[in-house]
């Protein structure tokens, strides 16, 4: 799956003496200017966003807390309506990216929020546009989504859903997290939280889940710093009760990438057995040591891989009783945290993520002990990269077979109504977008040879015994 990191803007109220104290503060270059020049950067899409944010707010150290946030939801606005505001800056004064700022700060910081920062009929040019109707925009436009893709939700969903999904993701996406119920339960992880002032409420669809209220900081808080929970969306989790991992089990989370469910199913385990966590990324592997040391769990062995073609991976052939493939992909049901990626992804990259999908899977496949699970998952809502790429595997691997995710989610007790997949949207579910198919490898014929359970991977100087997830 596409790594994305969760932006986590600062809500603030309006206020025009507020406005004037951070331009003061901002300094020679006021706070708008700063607006314009990230944008400037950020929408040459050449690296995803939040790495464009984070390395000018680096470059720019004077700026404070207050005032990144500002800027920050004010350019993540942009992205998330570039097609509307592209329309409405066909008119007002100055560079398209003073104009384009001026509507994030706008829509960000509210009429009165940024009357310090207009000049000119600038008013007057914001004041008609709060009286277009978006009604009467183009559905391209009020989508907010490149022509491309624009059209290939038409195709899947409709017109009327497709503008529902489109509008669900321009929200920012809330704050879940999952408890770690090798030290808590979720209602003493509640109970903590109010104690300690911050709103929160249970998940309506993952057993594990509480969503916050806001975005409050974390990191200082001791339920996260001592490992009761952590950062992950609900429907993230849900993919953790879809492969349904049990004790002394081995496991294998193929494309690991920050493990937030490599964590999910090692608590699933409850610490036994033996859960690998593969990536190419050494980075990633490492980044995962801080989350586990948190977990308490002793069953992850982060595994650098360098392709799904890894002799590590072939020793293990046969051998895995469950194998989650959380594949890379286009991220495209994660705007609410990534609005940049629908404007970086094009039908060529989507094309070759779509090898990269299929390779993967069938290389992952190979790992499934008969009657073992296999778990093939996107952030994506294409179809091209979820049931299209399921349907051709199931076509050239008749071991297989598909199971529906509906009947999985009943066996967990997990009250989700799905039919042959789990597909989960921004505007039905309250999720990030997601797609799960569950495999299942037929059991074993004659002539079928297995090795023994127990044989473990030669990782080399590339593995830890470590791991963990981001977005």
């Amino acid at each position: 799956m596409s790594q994305h990191r969760k932006k986590s803007p600062v809500s603030r109220r309006p206020g025009s003496d507020r406005g004037r104290q951070v331009r003061q503060a901002a300094g020679p270059a006021t706070l708008l200017q700063h607006v314009e020049r990230l944008i400037g950067k950020v929408m040459r899409f050449v690296s995803p966003a939040d790495a464009v944010v984070s390395h000018y707010f680096r470059e720019n150290p004077k700026l404070g807390h207050r005032e990144r946030g500002i800027i920050a939801e004010a350019v993540f606005a942009v992205l998330r309506r570039r097609a509307e505001f592209a329309q409405y800056a066909t008119g007002g004064s100055g560079s398209t990216e003073h104009r384009l700022a001026l509507l994030g700060l706008w829509v960000t910081r509210g009429p009165e929020g940024i009357k310090a920062y207009l000049a000119g009929d600038e008013a007057a040019w914001l004041e008609r546009i709060g009286m277009i109707e978006r009604a009467s925009l183009p559905a391209r436009v009020r989508s907010n989504l490149p022509d491309w893709l624009f059209e290939a939700l038409l195709g899947q969903y409709g017109e009327a859903f497709t503008e529902a999904l489109a509008r669900a993701s321009i929200d920012s996406a809330p704050l879940d997290l999952r408890v770690n119920t090798l030290k808590s339960d979720r209602d003493a992880v509640m109970a903590a939280l109010a104690e300690a002032g911050f709103g929160a409420e249970a998940t309506p669809l993952a057993p594990l889940g509480i969503r916050m209220q806001g975005k409050p900081a974390l990191q200082a808080l001791p339920l996260f710093k001592d490992g009761f929970v952590e950062v992950q969306d609900e429907g993230s989790q849900l993919l953790c009760h879809l492969l349904a991992p049990r004790r002394g089990e081995m496991v294998v989370d193929f494309c690991a990438g920050a493990g937030g469910k490599t964590l999910g199913i090692g608590a699933l385990m409850r610490s036994t057995g033996r859960l690998y966590a593969f990536d190419v990324s050494e980075k990633r592997l490492a980044n995962l040591k801080p989350r586990l040391a948190r977990s308490g769990l002793s069953n992850v062995h982060p595994v650098l891989i360098d392709s799904e073609q890894d002799a590590k991976i072939k020793r293990l052939a046969g051998k895995i009783d469950r194998v989650l493939v959380d594949a890379p992909c286009s991220g495209l049901g994660t705007l609410r945290r990534n609005p940049d990626l629908k404007w970086r992804q094009t039908p060529q990259s989507i094309t070759e993520l779509n090898a990269k999908q299929a390779a993967i899977l069938a290389s992952a496949a190979r790992l499934v002990k008969p009657g073992g699970r296999l778990v093939y998952a996107t952030c994506s809502v294409l179809v091209r990269e979820n049931q299209q790429i399921v349907q051709d595997f199931l076509a050239q691997h008749p071991q297989f077979v598909l199971k529906p995710a509906g009947a999985v989610l009943a066996e967990q007790k997990i009250a989700l109504e799905m039919g042959d997949w789990l597909e989960l949207y921004p505007n039905v579910h309250g999720t990030d977008g997601f797609f799960a198919a569950v495999l299942e490898r037929v059991p074993q014929t004659a002539g079928e040879a297995v090795g023994p359970a127990t044989e473990v991977v030669e990782a080399g100087a590339g593995a830890v015994d470590e791991a963990a997830e981001s977005r």
